[in-house]
């Protein structure tokens, strides 16, 4: 059964880092997109980041540019978020997910709806 599992959520300081970590299992990942999504309370889900399926290119919504780098290891099956600078506007619960319409493929896609497996989320929340 194809699975997402997403982890390093946590309670940060402002100014604090983490790194989100995204263990798939139960099929091959490494020949897809994948992707970064938050979504805060009251609000919509967000696109925060996306990977090609090699990690050659890498693409970031607005409120990620400069902070946030998105990065792979098709070895392990994992993908990572690093998040630097936290701040209380980052609170969000954040999603991983794959996007399994065309493999090998040096692009990535923001919008939700072009990935079909999820991963629970994990939450990220920033004290000021």
């Amino acid at each position: 059964q194809v699975q997402l599992v997403e982890s390093g959520g946590g309670l940060v300081q402002a100014g604090g880092s983490l790194t989100l970590s995204c263990a798939a299992s139960g099929g091959t990942f490494s020949t897809y997109a994948m992707g970064w999504f938050r979504q805060a309370p009251g609000e919509d889900r967000e696109f925060v980041a996306a990977i090609s399926w090699n990690g050659a290119y890498a693409y970031y919504g607005s409120s990620a540019e400069g902070r946030f780098t998105i990065s792979r290891d098709n070895a392990k099956n994992t993908m990572y978020l690093r998040i630097n600078s936290l701040k209380p506007e980052d609170t969000a619960v954040y999603y991983c997910a794959v996007d399994r319409r065309l493999s090998h493929v040096d692009s990535a896609s923001s919008a939700a709806d072009d990935y079909d497996v999820w991963g629970q989320g994990t939450q990220v929340t920033v004290s000021s």
